[in-house]
This record gives structure tokens, C-alpha cells and sequence, in this order.
């Protein structure tokens, strides 16, 4: 059975920086997500490269994408360019953080 790469994302979207109530795929900090025969392979940034829970939050991302890629292995390789700013947050996280355009 194909992986969905709809499953991906939706597993994605239960993980979230405990700092901020909005889930990382909202936020912006996937960059990419492929998928080959080798591996499930995803680009992610975060906000900050002194983030402190960075480690368990790219922990988490592969557990949470394992539960869905039949076996295949899950590579996380962190981006920080281009650097992540407020534009590839999502209209949703914007409104639940208050930087709707109006707040920023």
C-alpha cells in the first residue's frame, strides 16, 4: 500500500512546540516533505536554531510519521535556509496567535 502523504501531515499536525498552542505544520516549519523508495525524507526548520526543545520535537516528528509509512524510515534534515519567518505560518495559526496583518 502506497504511503499517503495526507497521513504524513496529519500525523505532523499532533506534534506542537510546547512554547506555542499551534502545531508546526501550521507554523511553517516543514519545508518539504518526499517520498522515495529508500525513506520517508522531511525538511524542517525551526523558528529559533537555539530552539531548546528542538531535539524532542524532531523526535517526535519521526515517531509520530513512523506510525504510517509501513516500516519505511523516516529522515528529518533540519533547513535553516532560507531562514523561517512569520509568512509560511499558516492564515489559521496567524488568527490563533493574534498576527493576523492587523496584529503585526
Amino acid at each position: 500500500m502506497p504511503i499517503n502523504r495526507e497521513d504524513i501531515i496529519n500525523e505532523i499536525k499532533k506534534v506542537y512546540d510546547p512554547e506555542i498552542p499551534v502545531n508546526i505544520w501550521d507554523l511553517g516549519l516543514i519545508y518539504d516533505i518526499s517520498i522515495n523508495q529508500d525513506a520517508v525524507v522531511i525538511q524542517m526548520t525551526f523558528t529559533s536554531p537555539t530552539c531548546p526543545m528542538m531535539e524532542d520535537i524532531v523526535n517526535q516528528v519521526k515517531t509520530n510519521v513512523e506510525t504510517v509509512t509501513d516500516g519505511k524510515p523516516v529522515e528529518i534534515n533540519l533547513v535553516w535556509d532560507p531562514a523561517w519567518d512569520i509568512s509560511r505560518m499558516s492564515e489559521t495559526a496567524r488568527i490563533e496567535l493574534d498576527l493576523t496583518e492587523q496584529g503585526w
